[in-house]
C-alpha cells in the first residue's frame, strides 16, 4: 500500500479564524496535489501561547471532537483525504489537554490522541495548560494506513515510539511546534540535527515510517525552524523542508515495511522481559 503524506508547515497568525481559513485553504491544496494524508502542526489554530503564563490563553481550547473536526471533517469527505488535526482541547472545567483528532477519508472521527509527555522549560510552559495525556498510545486504521499519533516532546521518548508502533502503526506522525530562544541562534542547525536523528532512530528501531510537521516563523522569542520530514523505515531522509512556509510531500509505500522488518528483525528480537526497572 502507497500513500501520499502532505505536512503542512506553516506561519500561525494571532487571530484563530484566520489559522483556520489558512488551514483550509492548505488543506484543499495539498489535496489537489494528490496529498491522501494531510498533516497539520501542533496547535495550529493559534500562536504558540505557551512562552508566557496567562490564564486568558485558556479561552483557546474547545471540545473534540468539536467546531473544529466538524468543519475539516467536511473537508476530509469532500476530498477523500485523511486529516490530522491538532488542537488545544478542554477536556472539563480546568481540565485541558495538547491533543491530536484523526478524521478518516470519509469525514468520520476516528478517536483523539493527547500528549503524554509534557514540556516545562523556558518558552515552554506547556505544564500550566495540559494535563498529561490518559488514553495512551494508540494506532488508528484509516483509508490510508495505520497512523500512530505522537505529539512534539514525546519525540524525545523512545519507549512512546516503541508502544505505538508494536500496535500496528505504518507510520508514526509527530504534529510539532519546537524553536529557538534568542541566546540559541548559534545552535538552530545543531539542535535541527539532534531532532532529526532521534526521530530517524524511531523509524529505524521500530521498522517502520516517520513524519514530523513543524511551523515556522518568529513567535515572541521563539524562532520556530520548521524543517520538516518524512523518513522511511531505515531512518532515510525521503522529503524536508526549510525554514519557510510549505507544503511537503512523500511517497511512503507500506508495503516495505514486512521486507525491512524481515531484513532487520529488531521487533522479533525485543527483550521485552528484560525491561521491567523501565517501570
Amino acid at each position: 500500500m502507497s500513500t501520499q503524506l502532505a505536512l503542512i508547515q506553516a506561519v500561525s497568525l494571532s487571530n484563530p479564524e484566520e489559522n483556520q481559513k489558512k488551514a483550509e485553504s492548505l488543506i484543499r491544496q495539498a489535496a489537489g496535489h494528490g496529498g491522501q494524508v494531510i498533516c497539520l502542526q501542533e496547535l495550529f489554530l493559534s500562536t504558540y501561547f505557551c512562552q508566557s503564563v496567562d490564564e486568558k490563553h485558556f479561552h483557546l481550547s474547545e471540545a473534540v471532537p468539536g467546531p473544529t473536526t466538524l468543519k475539516l471533517a467536511e473537508l476530509a469527505k469532500k476530498y477523500g483525504v485523511v486529516i490530522i488535526v491538532p488542537i488545544f482541547e478542554r477536556r472539563a472545567a480546568g481540565i485541558y489537554h495538547n491533543t491530536v483528532a484523526v478524521l478518516d477519508a470519509d469525514g468520520s472521527y476516528l478517536g483523539k490522541y493527547r500528549k503524554m509527555h509534557i514540556p516545562e522549560d523556558p518558552g515552554f510552559h506547556e505544564k500550566y495548560y495540559f494535563t498529561p495525556g490518559d488514553l495512551g498510545y494508540q494506532v488508528f486504521k484509516t483509508r490510508f494506513g495505520n497512523l500512530g499519533i505522537l505529539i512534539c516532546y514525546d519525540q524525545w521518548y523512545p519507549e512512546a515510539a516503541r508502544l505505538t508502533a508494536m500496535q500496528g502503526a505504518d507510520i508514526l506522525i509527530y504534529p510539532t511546534a519546537i524553536g529557538s530562544l534568542p541566546h540559541e541562534e548559534d545552535k538552530i542547525m545543531e539542535y535541527i540535527d539532534a531532532w532529526q536523528t532521534v526521530q530517524r532512530s524511531h523509524s529505524i528501531a521500530n521498522g517502520c515510517f516517520v513524519a514530523s510537521i513543524n511551523r515556522v516563523g518568529i513567535e515572541g522569542n521563539i524562532d520556530f525552524w520548521g524543517h520538516s520530514f518524512v523518513c522511511g523505515p531505515f531512518g532515510q531522509i525521503l522529503q524536508k523542508g526549510g525554514f519557510g512556509e510549505e507544503i511537503i510531500y512523500a511517497e511512503c509505500d507500506f508495503s516495505t515495511i514486512e521486507t525491512h522488518r524481515q531484513n532487520w528483525p529488531f521487533l522479533r528480537d525485543l527483550r521485552k522481559d528484560s525491561y521491567k526497572k523501565i517501570i
